[in-house]
């Protein structure tokens, strides 16, 4: 049964990766990253940025086409976050922005801090 499962998966990311422009960086929690995602309204299609800190991340990214990643961002003083999955047509590109220097897996603590306490600190040290 699993193996007819992961054929499918690996069927999907081909296809997938077949009819994308870019590829997916290798992004870590606690990355900032700009998402550029497709919005249609009537008849029209724009591409949006969303800026904001990856604080979460589904397991197997890279192997699981139903992935997704939450970003969050403050806009106006108030934190708005989104999911996106990492395979959706809609997306039109993921940048990396800053790396961050975290220790956790989920960075939902991030919801209850505002200011300069919800900085994280850039990974000064990474390899472009």
């Amino acid at each position: 049964m699993t193996n007819i499962i992961n054929d499918f998966n690996n069927s999907q990311l081909k296809k997938i990766a077949e009819s994308r422009s870019f590829v997916v960086p290798n992004f870590r929690v606690g990355d900032t990253v700009s998402v550029k995602y497709k919005i249609t309204e009537g008849d029209t299609t724009r591409i949006q940025n969303f800026n904001g800190v990856v604080i979460a991340k589904t397991k197997n990214t890279q192997t699981n086409y139903n992935a997704t990643f939450t970003v969050r961002k403050i806009s106006s003083g108030i934190g708005v976050e989104r999911k996106f999955p990492v395979y959706s047509p809609l997306i039109a590109g993921i940048d990396i922005l800053k790396q961050g220097d975290v220790r956790r897996a989920k960075l939902y603590y991030l919801r209850n801090l505002t200011g300069k306490s919800s900085r994280i600190k850039e990974k000064m040290d990474f390899d472009a």
